[in-house]
């Protein structure tokens, strides 16, 4: 099962590593890469070009992309906000909502998680259901 992403942060992911880019540098060719995920692509395969058009790049040392950076800042900071406000808390191996709560191992698991080997014959219940008495008890 595949997780779902918006389209924004599709648009913030490095397409190397697939993860919301960190220290975003930028090609002539306007295509931007972590700085790190782009260093280790030209050192693989001896050439630097651009990973995802294969133009040559003359540049050493390509520019920060600046906006992308800060856009990604921003991002990860408001998504962090939200899931400390308790408003969508998301598994950090799928990013689904962690929706289960494992007995066995006593962790908020996510429905792809469930069906995983690492909580294979485990007894999960609704973390909703789970925690409703402990709301209960504190609203008394």
């Amino acid at each position: 099962m595949a997780s779902k992403i918006s389209v924004l942060e599709e648009e913030l992911s490095c397409p190397v590593c697939c993860d919301i880019y960190r220290d975003p540098v930028l090609l002539k060719c306007s295509h931007s890469f972590c700085k790190d995920c782009l260093e280790k692509d030209w050192q693989e395969k001896s050439s630097r070009e651009c990973p995802v058009c294969r133009r040559e790049s003359s540049m050493d040392e390509p520019p920060l992309n600046l906006a992308l950076k800060n856009t990604c800042e921003a991002f990860l900071h408001e998504r962090s906000q939200r899931a400390a406000a308790g408003s969508e808390v998301l598994c950090h191996l799928h990013n689904e909502k962690l929706k289960l709560f494992c007995l066995d191992d006593q962790v908020l698991v996510c429905v792809v998680c469930q069906t995983s080997e690492t909580h294979e014959n485990h007894k999960l219940v609704n973390f909703n259901t789970f925690t409703e008495p402990f709301r209960s008890s504190r609203r008394n």
